[in-house]
This record gives structure tokens, C-alpha cells and sequence, in this order.
């Protein structure tokens, strides 16, 4: 099931906030959520759901061994390592398997049947929270869950169990427990929510068109440039939008999942991006991999490597999305030994090019997944194709001010003016419900005649 989606907005997330707040205690509405959840993922997976049941019942158990007070070191360890590799054997087996015999075929004198296994939707996602969650229980972050069905709603809890944010149990385990949604908070959250549709249904879905227009004709200079840089706007305002679709839901059911983006392209440097995209992906990344000795002492350069290798690797099972990682990692790499004092002493606007040249030929790796596409693409980049052509031309004048204005939201242009307004303006509070309102009956008429409105980060 999709939020960017009519029977989602207007029947099925209706009928559980009703049953939710009809509840009278939380042990109800933690029931409430789990079966919602359990529907909202068996909707569009009725067999994966066996999947994800799977998971959360060796994740239970074996965390229940890592935090028990009688367990032994040695089993605490042989637990958390086994949850582990479970975790990542049946990521393994259901994203890269046919990744890997392909590529095996191309390096070996065999032919291996190639297994076509269809990607369980958000696999990535709850996988790593179920790490996160057995590793800090094996650290000694946070006592374990006893009850199976708070951990059953804390990896299937419907918000952010598709495309995120990636939460840590640390992070709502309290709430889980005890949670109380105030008017504040439902109103934050309805706003939010209505907020991340827009940026999805409104933006992302109408720059999406332009990409294909820019990318459809021949990859000469302007082309390249210019479809990379709408295609990041693209990427941004689907994934941010999902994520502030799910912190809104989040809210209004009392929960208080952290942020995933702070306005990314206002940085000046690559290592500044990555702070402020896909906050969630980064942390986890950054707490439960890089820290981590490599061969009996921690090794910075080799950490940093299998960092960016296997966030390149997560993000899909294609050539281009190592390369993709891989070419991040050695833009962090460099910034780190030229050091941040030196970097600070380079002039601000220089810096802003600098990082948005990398940023469009990053997402433009990230965006051709066939090997000679995106070898044209670099191509084009340099001129090879020309510099530039009608078809490319019009599309870009025909959608002009569609591109501006995603560029002027995706910096926080409206979050400055907020500010400037007091916190309980009754101005602000009827603008933003106003807006609101226009926005909600803007994005369902646009979702009429739409079909099929995955967010991008389910094909990954």
C-alpha cells in the first residue's frame, strides 16, 4: 500500500486513526497499530508479510538471549552475531542473488540460471532497524524488549516501515511503553503529513516528467547538466516528502521519530551533505559499522571505504550505485585530509559550486543503472554529445518555473519565514491550514488519474 495514494488517504488511514483513538489505553493502540501495519504491508506483500513475521521472531528471540542476565558473554556473542547474519543472509538472498550469479556468469566460464526474486518492499529498511536494535541490546544501550508484540510493532510499525527513517528502538522504546498525542502534536503531524504528500504527489511526481523529457533526447552538455540537477530535486522532494509523511504519522499516533533531512543543499562541502541527507541511513552507517575495529584495531581509511562501499550497495544491486558510493567516499576522504579549518579559509560561493558540481554528477551515477547509458552520460557532461538541443531546450523553458520553485523549496526559505512569525501567530496557524487544505485538494486531484506512485526509494 502507498501513502501517495487515494485508499490510503481516504479510507484506510481514516478507519485507523478512528480505531486508534477509540482505543482507551495504550496496549489497544499499540494492537490497533500492529494490525494496521500487518495489512498496510500484506496489502501489496501478502506473502512477504511471512517474511518480516520471520525477522522480528529471530530478532526477539535471540535478543531475548543477548539481554538476559544469565546468558554467558560467549552466548550473548554467538547471539548477537548470529541475529546479525541472519539479518543480513536474508537481505543478501532477497536483493543480491541475482546480482551476484549475473556477475559471477560475466567473470566465470558457467551459466547459472538467474534467480528472479522480487525485492520485498522496505526489506532494507527494517532490516537495519532489527540490527540496530540487537547490536544496542548487546552494547548495553537499551534493555531488551520481553514482549514480543511491542517489538513486533516497533520493526513493523506501518509510518516508516517501507523507505524510513531507519528508527532506533533507543529512540521510541519509552513511547512504546507510554505515549500521550496532544492537540499539538496531532495538528503538527496532520500539517507535516500533508506537507511530505505535496512534495511527493506536486514536485517529485511533476519533476520526474522533466527528467524523462531532458533524458529522452540526445545527452549533449546542457542535457546532462541540467537533468542530473532536476533529477536531485527529483530524488529529494520524493524521499524528504516520504519522510515527512512518516514523522507527521508518527506524530500524530505520539511517537517522535527523529529527522532524515535538514535542507541538505545549503552545504558547502560533500562531508556537510551527507549530515544533513538521509540523516537516519548516515548515523547507522557511522554508529554501527565505521566504529567497528577492522582485523583487531579500528583502521580509518579501510572503515571509511566499506562505509561508502556498502551505503553505495544498499541503495540497489547495480554497478552504478557502488560507483555511486564509492565516489562520495573519496570526496569525504579528500575533504578530511585537506581538514575543515582549511576548507573554512575557501571563499563561501566557491565552495557552493564545488559542491554542487559534485552533488549533480553523483546523482547522475545514481541515476543510469545500465553501464553504457551512464558512460553517455559522462559523455555528455564533457560536451561529447553537443552542446545543446532543441528538445532539451524546450522542456526546460516549458518547465521553468516548476524547476525554480523546487529549488527555492528545497531551501529554508519558508522555514525563515516561520520563524519570523510568533510560534502561536493566529496569522501562521490560519496560513498553514489554509495551505494545507489547498495543498491536500491539489494532490488528490493530481492522484485521480495517476496509476502507480511508488516512491523512488521502493525500487531500491
Amino acid at each position: 500500500m502507498l501513502f501517495a495514494d487515494l485508499f490510503f488517504l481516504f479510507l484506510f488511514l481514516p478507519l485507523c486513526l478512528t480505531a486508534y483513538f477509540s482505543s482507551k489505553n495504550v496496549k489497544w493502540r499499540n494492537l490497533v497499530l500492529i494490525v494496521f501495519s500487518l495489512v498496510f504491508y500484506a496489502w501489496g506483500e501478502p506473502f512477504y508479510v511471512l517474511l518480516l513475521i520471520l525477522s522480528v521472531v529471530i530478532n526477539y528471540l535471540l535478543g531475548r538471549v543477548i539481554g538476559s542476565p544469565s546468558a554467558s558473554q560467549t552466548k550473548k556473542k554467538a547471539a548477537v552475531l548470529g541475529a546479525v547474519i541472519t539479518d543480513l543472509a536474508l537481505l543478501g538472498v532477497f536483493k543480491y542473488s541475482g546480482f551476484l550469479v549475473e556477475n559471477l556468469n560475466l567473470i566465470l566460464p558457467v551459466d547459472l540460471p538467474v534467480p528472479a526474486i522480487r525485492l520485498p518492499i522496505g526489506i532494507s529498511f527494517y532490516t537495519f532497524q532489527a540490527i540496530s536494535y540487537v547490536v544496542d541490546v548487546y552494547w548495553e544501550r537499551t534493555e531488551m524488549q520481553k514482549s514480543f508484540w511491542k517489538f513486533l510493532l516497533y520493526i513493523s510499525m506501518f509510518p516508516q516501515l517501507i523507505a524510513g527513517p531507519i528508527v532506533r528502538y533507543t529512540d521510541i522504546a519509552a513511547e512504546i511503553d507510554e505515549r500521550h498525542a496532544s492537540v499539538d502534536d496531532i495538528y503538527a503531524g496532520m500539517i507535516r503529513v500533508i506537507c511530505g504528500l505535496a512534495k511527493k504527489v506536486v514536485i517529485a511526481n511533476s519533476l520526474s516528467t522533466v527528467v524523462e523529457g531532458i533524458f529522452a533526447g540526445p545527452m549533449t552538455l546542457l542535457a546532462a547538466w541540467t537533468g542530473a540537477a532536476v533529477f536531485a530535486l527529483q530524488v529529494y522532494f520524493d524521499f524528504s516528502g516520504y519522510s515527512d509523511f512518516a514523522i507527521g504519522l508518527g506524530r500524530i499516533f505520539g511517537f517522535h521519530f527523529n529527522e532524515n533531512f535538514n535542507y541538505p543543499f545549503v552545504s558547502t562541502t560533500i562531508g556537510e551533505f551527507w549530515q544533513r541527507w538521509h540523516i537516519s541511513l548516515g548515523s547507522f552507517f557511522r554508529d554501527y559499522l565505521l566504529m567497528i575495529p577492522i582485523f583487531g584495531k579500528r583502521r580509518g581509511y579501510l572503515n571509511l571505504f566499506i562505509v561508502w562501499f556498502c551505503t553505495g550497495l544498499w541503495h540497489g544491486a547495480s554497478w552504478n550505485f557502488i560507483l555511486w558510493g564509492v565516489y562520495f567516499g573519496l570526496f569525504i576522504l579528500a575533504e578530511s585530509l585537506i581538514g575543515k579549518k582549511k576548507l573554512k579559509r575557501v571563499p563561501r560561493p566557491l565552495m557552493h559550486i564545488y559542491t554542487k558540481l559534485v552533488l549533480i554528477v553523483g546523482f547522475g551515477i545514481f541515476y543510469f543503472e545500465d553501464i553504457g547509458a551512464l558512460g553517455t552520460f559522462f559523455g555528455g557532461l564533457v560536451g561529447v554529445g553537443g552542446l545543446y538541443n532543441k528538445l532539451t531546450m524546450n522542456v526546460i523553458v516549458n518547465n521553468c518555473f516548476l524547476i525554480a520553485a523546487a529549488i527555492l523549496l528545497s531551501l529554508p526559505v519558508l522555514s525563515y519565514l516561520r520563524r519570523k512569525l510568533p510560534a502561536e501567530s493566529r496569522t501562521l496557524v490560519i496560513c498553514e491550514s489554509v495551505c494545507c487544505v489547498v495543498l491536500l485538494f491539489l494532490s488528490a486531484t493530481m492522484l485521480v488519474n495517476a496509476t502507480n506512485n511508488p516512491f523512488l526509494y521502493f525500487r531500491w
